[in-house]
């Protein structure tokens, strides 16, 4: 067990030191399995669900909602189909998983940023994904969602008008680490696509919190080590703990990295999953695979950005829908 009572905290960026400590209380408050009915309530008010009307914005992105056939024995799934409303041909299109601990969120309220900032400038389609929560749905059914929406997807590439070739599987926080989990099932169950690239923003890959900096940003910013672990307690349910589970239901514990897509992974230098990012990278180009990693000088939990804003000066350029997206700073949110 690492112990973080001899490590320096990490130096926060100026600018967002000083949004954190604004927000007083809040940045110290922690999930806990008691909370977490609060803790959804300040989740939806935070970022509410749109309505098709307002993610239409006065008709430049058309967008369906679609119920497709889920897993055996399982419920259907809805997926949120949005693109260019003057977008012709088969487009690339980012196949994506929210955030919010796997136990909060929904896939409307990541929709305006993404079509303003990736899908319009870059003709992008984008599939966001309603998978169930946890604790009602624990491992592996929120999994077991994404990758049934992901078979249909590509199913119906022509009907939806989209380039199943240039597919990416993406995601932020635990989104991102659905991302990865479904990566590495769509590979080893080989019933999918094959996919051009996956999009890892700060993703949530492990459930030990055993790193440095699980440790070292414990009790700081708005998502700590008490907080990720409740997260993972209620997605792994009676499995949390377990010494052989699964990579896909925790990719930072698969051994085996290799046979995977181009890979992005960004992550700040003040997070708790900065460590478990890192090392996912570096195993991936020890099994001899291909991935950018990006570690954000002084970035905390909380992401705050304008539109078109980047994280630090030195920012990625803007994301490329055929390989390795770079993704651009988000708005303030818990995970």
């Amino acid at each position: 067990m690492i112990s973080a009572t001899s490590m320096p905290g990490v130096p926060l960026d100026a600018e967002l030191a000083a949004a954190l400590a604004a927000l007083g209380d809040l940045s110290r408050q922690r999930l806990t399995p008691g909370k977490l009915a609060a803790q959804r309530e300040r989740d939806a008010a935070s970022r509410p669900r749109p309505t098709a009307v307002e993610l239409r914005a006065d008709g430049r992105f058309a967008v369906e909602e679609l119920r497709v056939p889920g897993a055996e024995g399982r419920p259907d799934v809805t997926l949120v189909h949005a693109r260019p409303a003057d977008a012709t041909g088969p487009l690339p299109v980012l196949y994506y998983m929210h955030g919010g601990g796997m136990i909060m969120g929904n896939a409307w309220s990541v929709l305006p940023k993404i079509l303003r900032d990736w899908s319009a400038p870059l003709g992008l389609a984008v599939v966001s994904v309603e998978y169930r929560l946890a604790p009602e749905t624990p491992y592996p059914g929120p999994l077991e969602d994404c990758h049934a929406g992901l078979l249909w997807t590509v199913g119906h590439a022509d009907g939806l008008g989209i380039d199943g070739e240039r597919l990416i599987i993406g995601g932020k926080s635990a989104g991102g680490g659905l991302a990865a989990a479904l990566t590495l099932l769509n590979r080893d169950r080989g019933d999918g696509p094959a996919p051009a690239g996956q999009l890892l923003q700060c993703p949530m890959l492990d459930d030990r919190l055993d790193t440095p900096s699980a440790h070292q940003m414990a009790d700081a910013g708005l998502w700590d080590r008490s907080s990720a672990a409740v997260a993972w307690q209620a997605y792994l349910g009676d499995r949390y703990g377990e010494p052989d589970l699964p990579p896909c239901a925790a990719p930072g514990r698969a051994t085996d990295l290799s046979g995977l897509p181009p890979t992005y992974i960004d992550v700040g230098s003040a997070e708790t999953f900065r460590d478990e990012n890192v090392d996912y990278a570096h195993r991936i180009w020890r099994a001899g695979g291909d991935a950018e990693l990006h570690v954000w000088p002084g970035l905390p939990r909380l992401r705050l950005g304008r539109p078109g804003r980047r994280p630090h000066p030195r920012g990625p350029p803007r994301p490329d829908p055929v390989a390795q997206p770079r993704p651009r700073a988000g708005s303030p949110s818990m995970t």
